[in-house]
């Protein structure tokens, strides 16, 4: 099954007047008569042996391999949307992949067959030959199955390609908002940190009244064996407390 962006490339075979030619290769090709196809930058290989063929036949298809900065203009297109990254992650051709190119002022495929040169040890003329049309075909039909091909024929292989993209989205990425500073806790933070408020000091004691007699030295006069401070002592115990006299 041909892909629907390999389209436009078979139809401009279609559009040369060689229908029995290409008529015929389609057959081939469907049959299964074209090996060992290969894709390499700029070069498509195959080998082809028709039901009318004693042996099989090289055919080469050569279209021109993008360069680098073509390349990076592809790239920055297809990295800048996460979609073409995710069909292309999961094997399949984005369905846009032609307004890509186009962007970046390129076709992935070629649609004039001034784009490609062709030869086949057939050595059949003129050209394309059914070889090379069977080629043609069986060469659109792989990129129903492996869209990388398009891309390898124009000189981007798969992992290279995938690697590009990976790197453009990472650097490209915004970076994340800084955590916003911590406001500064508040008194009351504070206090539901250590828990409830200290209780308030208790008040200091009123002076007593016979700490008077306390500071003095033990006078020589008792009475009854009883010093005299502690005679007196019941009398400053009585008195009222300093401010209230």
């Amino acid at each position: 099954m041909t892909d629907h962006f390999a389209t436009p490339f078979v139809a401009m075979f279609e559009a040369l007047r060689m229908a029995p030619t290409f008529a015929r290769g389609r057959r081939d090709a469907r049959a299964g008569h074209v090996r060992s196809l290969s894709i390499s930058s700029s070069l498509v290989t195959a080998q082809v042996r028709g039901p009318d063929d004693t042996h099989a036949f090289r055919s080469r298809v050569a279209v021109r391999a993008f360069g680098a900065a073509e390349w990076a203009r592809v790239e920055d297109e297809l990295a800048a949307q996460a979609r073409y990254v995710a069909d292309l992650l999961a094997g399949r051709m984005p369905h846009d992949i032609d307004t890509v190119f186009r962007t970046a002022g390129l076709t992935l495929l070629p649609l004039s067959l001034d784009e490609i040169a062709m030869d086949c040890s057939c050595e059949r003329w003129p050209l394309p030959c059914v070889h090379l049309a069977a080629t043609c075909y069986a060469l659109a039909a792989s990129f129903g199955t492996d869209p990388f091909g398009a891309f390898a024929w124009r000189g981007r292989g798969r992992d290279e390609l995938l690697t590009r993209l990976s790197d453009l989205r990472s650097t490209s990425a915004p970076e994340p908002d800084p955590a916003p500073a911590p406001e500064p806790a508040s008194l009351g933070a504070v206090e539901d940190f250590w828990g409830t408020p200290p209780a308030p000091h208790p008040p200091a004691p009123a002076p007593r009244p016979d700490l008077l007699l306390d500071q003095l030295d033990a006078p020589p006069l008792a009475y009854g064996g009883v010093p005299l401070t502690e005679l007196l002592r019941p009398a400053y115990l009585a008195l009222p407390p300093e401010g209230t006299r």
